[in-house]
């Protein structure tokens, strides 16, 4: 039709085209109109000199009539030829009205009912759907009310019947226990009594009648020690003395040390020590699954581990170390952790965070580190750890006195760090109970891991605020205390043998500290290595650890030992610690060089770390070798310092050792993550799908506490659809081709900066949890199957509002498929910012994104160089989508329109399936990297 004017007109015996038919020039033939369209013949207007409603000039020459139609092309060129909008055209030849209670679009062979509800007057063009609209957002904002409240409903409902049995069975415990003490004592009342009548009998009576009596009290007491109510409180001391006669002294670091405070220090071993045995024979003999059982059973053994504190505060001190080194007690493997000339230096930099430090932690006792800021404590904590990255290690770790990885006992460790990083959005029961599913044995009984639950929450004092929510910066939780001791408690769930905690007590009051240093102080006595980092704790807390580590500037050891050597150490080299003075807040400020030593003193603050390996016979730094000598150590004769005589690097020099140590940490960072170490804590841990069940619980209940912003959400997806029907209209000329741009970048944009939150909000978490063991893929899967919930309904609140203001012919499942499609794509694009981005730049990428993308998709039809790159845009495959699902529901007269649009388009008519599966492949694609990009986040 582009060459029509070179086509050489006809001016002799022409004959008019008939009625129902239509005659291109140049053709010596008619051409039936097609279906919808409507081609009566022409009649002449002799003011403009046209054939209407044609508009065509008659041919030059006589007796030249008006016949049927010229032309049948696109609607913009012969919209004449289209049977108009408001009637139908049963034949090309026929047009009728449309009748009350029916509606006709252009290009219509019949007309068509109303849908219920919709009332349409005559001549109607379309139907108004409105109605329909309302009906779908009404029933859908119903549909979330009830989801949303059922759920939260159920989970109320559960939570107060697990409330009320453990309410329950905490009352039954104690009533029983208050029964047991009654009768202890009514027996003890009676066997003083009966001492008492034995003696007044034995002054009455012979030799004979004694033994008679003594007899009969004899039955007495066998009668009461076999009472259903007795108890075996009373244990045999001396049995337990005898069982350590021979173990006394050993040397074996799988027993835990003793500490050196005697009876009073240890008082309470008995939280741990009877009934380990009696506890798994109760669990075999007796199925214990109701929660009201199980609470019984849990509550039943911290009254008896109370008990057992309160009995075993008068045994002997060689009975206490029996018990506490017993294979009974010994249900956690211990772990001690020696260091040998431990150095760490920076990679690129050599500069020394520790230097030569060699001693040893021991299980069973708590270690506190301290010294001034910028002492490396916590440096040397995750160097023990083997958390430390980016750094050249020299020296030796050893576990249990081989040279072996402590990540091979990555399910026994614990590390608490400084900063709370707990879930604010859980209760702090859900905190602990989450962690410990997770992370103890999965051939530990249900009833066993709620024991250790209810035992951590009532030894670090959180019974009362345990169905609280831990609370974030935006909404209001527990106190700051609280929180940090979930934040211990997380780690203490897990029954750990070795335990790390850096600055536990920092921010807490004394009364808090305290508290939280008796609930370590009982981990301990279960033979849990505990090392921590403090920061100048009171004189009280301060004498509650077993052992101390002082650090100077420089990562240089001044004391390892005791702390109560301490200040016999310190006195002996002539620093004594003046009267109502901290003694840590005295060593710290004399390190700090705040505080000068007596006068009497002669020894300079930065000789104390040498005196400290003078004194241990420890390994010299060379640096330090001829301060030795002139203190008149052997080893330093002959030394020199060798950084006297260092010269300046070069540029080019220092250039090539940060790209080097740049390439070492990222190998570090590689072979930490990626590479798995050899397991030896002989504790098998749930695989990934019952880590995914765990996660799907714990983010539902999270999705359900955050309906509120899930409601905004979809309110702005609300508007956003109303406001883009009433601008936009689904046009005939292009199939809507330019409505669905802005309903691509409208999708794309409020979609992907949600999807923002479901992992930028805690990466922290995920961190300290991925760290301790819990699958990074189970974590991922969880979240990512929670929100298809959103992808699943965010669809349908935008096309309630925009589908039934622009009332395309192509179907609501039509639109709603490909709008699932773009939001699953998106919201994997949003994981991978959210995971590999910080807040701020991923926000600005996922708003220049779709807009970016959305522009070179539209734009390519006029740049043949962006083709190949809008081919891996997904706004093109989903404006393809849409464009091709309208398409298809134009027929008939629409053919030759049709296929001009879509061949100037680029699409093809039978590719609509293809490109919902392209979009859902984007969406695959963004996911693996997204998970990829999880797996090699750190904390900075």
């Amino acid at each position: 039709m582009e060459n029509t004017q070179g086509i050489p007109a006809r001016t002799s015996e022409c004959k008019t085209c008939c009625e129902g038919f239509f005659c291109p020039q140049g053709l010596t033939c008619m051409m039936p109109c097609p279906l919808g369209s409507y081609c009566p013949l022409a009649t002449f207007n002799r003011t403009t000199a046209l054939c209407e409603p044609y508009n065509y000039e008659l041919p030059p020459g006589r007796n030249h009539t008006c016949g049927g139609a010229n032309i049948w092309a696109d609607i913009q060129s012969s919209r004449q030829v289209f049977c108009p909008a408001g009637s139908y055209c049963p034949t090309t030849t026929e047009r009728l009205p449309c009748d009350n209670g029916h509606y006709c679009m252009t290009g219509s062979t019949s007309q068509t009912r109303c849908s219920k509800l919709i009332s349409c007057k005559g001549n109607a063009a379309e139907q108004n759907i409105h109605t329909y609209g309302i009906m779908l957002i009404i029933a859908l904002i119903a549909l979330l009310l009830i989801i949303y409240n059922f759920s939260d409903q159920v989970l109320s409902i559960r939570e107060r019947r697990r409330a009320r049995n453990r309410e329950r069975a905490a009352r039954s415990v104690q009533q029983t226990e208050r029964v047991r003490a009654r009768w202890k004592l009514a027996k003890d009342v009676a066997t003083k009594q009966a001492g008492k009548l034995h003696a007044t009998l034995s002054r009455r009576f012979s030799q004979r009648n004694h033994s008679e009596n003594f007899k009969i009290l004899h039955d007495l007491d066998i009668q009461e020690d076999t009472s259903p109510l007795s108890t075996n409180y009373a244990g045999n001391s001396s049995e337990v003395q005898s069982s350590l006669m021979g173990s006394e002294g050993s040397k074996d670091p799988a027993r835990p040390h003793v500490s050196e405070d005697g009876p009073q220090h240890i008082g309470k071993l008995g939280l741990e020590i009877e009934g380990k045995n009696s506890k798994e024979k109760v669990l075999k003999e007796k199925h214990i699954r109701t929660d009201s059982q199980i609470f019984k059973y849990a509550y039943a053994q911290i009254e008896k581990e109370k008990s057992q504190e309160r009995h075993y505060e008068n045994l002997t001190f060689s009975g206490v170390v029996s018990m506490a080194t017993g294979d009974e007690m010994n249900r956690r493997p211990f772990i001690e952790v020696g260091f040998k000339d431990l150095t760490l230096t920076l990679k690129g930099q050599k500069r020394c965070l520790l230097q030569c430090l060699t001693g040893k932690i021991m299980p069973g006792r708590i270690t506190a580190v301290m010294g001034p800021s910028g002492a490396g404590k916590t440096t040397f904590m995750t160097a023990l750890a083997g958390k430390e990255t980016g750094c050249r290690k020299s020296g030796l770790v050893l576990i249990n006195g081989k040279p072996e990885s402590v990540h091979s006992y990555k399910k026994i460790v614990g590390f608490v760090p400084q900063d709370d990083v707990v879930h604010g959005n859980l209760t702090v029961e859900e905190n602990l109970r989450f962690s410990a599913w997770c992370r103890l044995s999965t051939k530990m009984p249900r009833a066993e891991k709620v024991l250790i639950v209810e035992r951590v929450l009532m030894n670090l004092g959180l019974q009362e605020v345990r169905d609280s929510l831990v609370g974030t910066v935006e909404k209001r939780g527990i106190s700051g205390g609280q929180r940090k001791r979930v934040n211990v408690g997380l780690e203490m769930v897990i029954e750990p043998s070795l335990l790390f905690l850096d600055e536990p007590t920092s921010g807490l009051d004394s009364s808090s500290s305290r508290l939280l240093l008796k609930a370590l102080k009982h981990e301990a006595l279960a033979g849990v290595n505990i090392c921590m980092v403090v920061h100048q704790p009171s004189y009280a807390l301060f004498k509650m650890f077993d052992d101390l580590i002082l650090l100077a500037k420089g990562g240089l050891m001044v004391y390892h030992g005791s702390v109560r050597h301490v200040e016999e150490y310190f006195g002996g080299l002539g620093i004594n610690v003046p009267e109502r003075v901290n003694p840590p807040d005295y060593y710290i400020d004399i390190l700090e060089g705040l505080v000068e030593p007596s006068q009497s003193c002669s020894i300079n603050y930065k000789d104390l770390p040498l005196r400290w390996m003078l004194h241990k016979g420890y390994s010299i730094p060379e640096d330090m070798q001829s301060r030795a000598a002139e203190l008149g150590n052997p080893q330093g004769t002959g030394g020199e310092s060798t950084g006297s005589g260092s010269e300046l690097q070069s540029f080019t020099a220092e250039m090539w050792q940060d790209v080097r140590g740049t390439v070492e940490r990222r190998r570090d960072h590689i072979h930490h993550y990626f590479f798995k170490q050899k397991d030896l804590a002989n504790r098998r841990t749930p695989g990934i799908i019952l880590q995914y069940k765990y996660f799907l619980g714990r983010i539902t209940k999270q999705r359900l506490r955050e309906a509120k912003l899930q409601a905004t959400d979809y309110l702005i997806l609300l508007l956003a659809g109303a406001c883009l029907g009433a601008i936009t209209k689904i046009s005939d000329t292009d199939f809507g081709a330019t409505g669905y741009t802005y309903t691509i970048i409208a999708i794309s944009l409020l979609c992907q900066i949600a999807a923002l939150r479901t992992f930028s909000l805690d990466k922290l978490q995920y961190l300290r949890e991925s760290a301790s063991g819990i699958s990074s893929l189970a974590h991922f899967l969880a979240k990512d199957t929670v929100d298809h919930f959103n992808t699943l309904i965010k669809p349908v609140v935008f096309l309630s509002m925009f589908y039934f203001f622009t009332n395309p012919r192509s179907t609501f499942l039509d639109h709603y498929i490909v709008l699932i499609g773009l939001v699953y794509c998106v919201t994997g694009m949003g994981y991978a910012f959210a995971i590999f981005l910080n807040p701020g730049p991923a926000q600005l990428f996922s708003v220049l994104l779709p807009v970016c993308m959305t522009l070179i998709a539209s734009q390519s039809l006029r740049n043949d160089g962006l083709k190949g790159i809008a081919n891996v845009c997904y706004p093109k495959w989903a404006m393809e989508a849409l464009v091709i699902a309208n398409a298809k529901r134009y027929y008939g007269v629409w053919l030759i329109n049709r296929c001009g649009v879509l061949d100037k388009l680029g699409y093809n008519l039978h590719a609509w399936k293809n490109c919902v599966l392209i979009l859902i492949a984007f969406g695959l694609v963004s996911r693996v990297i997204a998970f990829i990009s999880l797996l090699m986040i750190r904390k900075k």
